[in-house]
């Protein structure tokens, strides 16, 4: 699995294979009534979408290389369509020579991880280049997301806001494309939403860190934080961590506002990845 998803990396594989296997395990009936309910990360089945923000490749020469990697791309103006195929669009926010986007179709699961890698691995060996002015934006389907999840997971956000940060690199901390999601006077706005669309309203501007307005245009929940990488570690590791975030706060309206409190709601494979992202950065 490691050379076939991650390039050799068996690490970054069994955190996958974790993520996968964790959805697959039941509780007896024994348990259910003799424990009280812990959250377990759920098999990773969600539709999502990626947005990968890069330059020093010219569009045509990378149009070739996607296709020759079995992936299904066209290269287009800059539009918001959904795609069945990805897409290279400009992007007038990224600095540097042959800057684009990158945005996929529609990716499901583990199959479409598999792509992502696949698409890590072309960039990799484009040499595409990064830089602050370049972003990665992760959209999930939130067509069957009800208003309680929508609440938990912009609460839970703010809440963890100082340690989501600590994760990612300083560009990405206080950013006019991903601002904050801090709320102490909206708090009460949210909580009181009796709909999605009131919920999603209190922060008009898509520039956040949770972009809540992409619900109106795609029926999706969009995050906007995560520094521009071509890495299929840091990629993924992000998409599962968002995947566990969204699938805890269906049920769960986190008070912890500390490190500790990924542990809930993540594999270990993941809470010692960001640990160490986190030493590296803050190092």
């Amino acid at each position: 699995m490691a050379d076939w998803v991650a390039n050799g990396n068996y690490g970054f594989a069994q955190n996958v294979f974790k993520a996968w296997q964790a959805g697959r395990s039941s509780v007896t009936p024994t348990r259910l009534v003799l424990a009280p309910a812990r959250f377990e990360p759920t098999t990773f089945d969600r539709k999502f979408g990626v947005e990968i923000e890069a330059f020093g490749i010219e569009r045509d020469v990378l149009l070739r290389a996607l296709r020759l990697a079995g992936l299904n791309c066209e290269t287009e103006s800059y539009n918001h369509t959904t795609r069945n195929h990805w897409k290279i669009v400009s992007d007038s926010s990224i600095e540097g020579e042959h800057s684009f986007e990158l945005v996929s179709p529609i990716l499901e699961g583990i199959s479409g991880l598999e792509q992502v890698q696949k698409v890590s691995v072309v960039l990799g060996r484009l040499r595409a280049k990064i830089n602050k002015s370049c972003g990665l934006h992760i959209h999930f389907d939130a067509a069957n997301m009800d208003l309680k999840c929508w609440k938990n997971l912009i609460l839970n956000y703010a809440n963890l806001e100082s340690v989501i940060d600590s994760m990612m690199p300083e560009s990405r901390r206080a950013n006019d494309y991903c601002r904050t999601m801090g709320i102490e006077n909206l708090k009460s706005q949210i909580e009181s939403a009796q709909t999605i669309e009131i919920a999603a309203n209190i922060f008009p501007s898509r520039y956040r860190k949770i972009n809540t307005q992409a619900y109106f245009r795609q029926k999706t929940v969009e995050f906007r934080q995560h520094s521009g990488t071509i890495e299929s570690e840091k990629i993924i590791n992000w998409i599962l961590f968002l995947h566990n975030l969204v699938s805890y706060s269906a049920m769960n309206l986190e008070t912890i506002s500390t490190f500790d409190a990924l542990k809930k709601f993540n594999q270990d494979g993941i809470v010692n990845f960001y640990h160490n992202r986190i030493q590296d950065l803050n190092a």
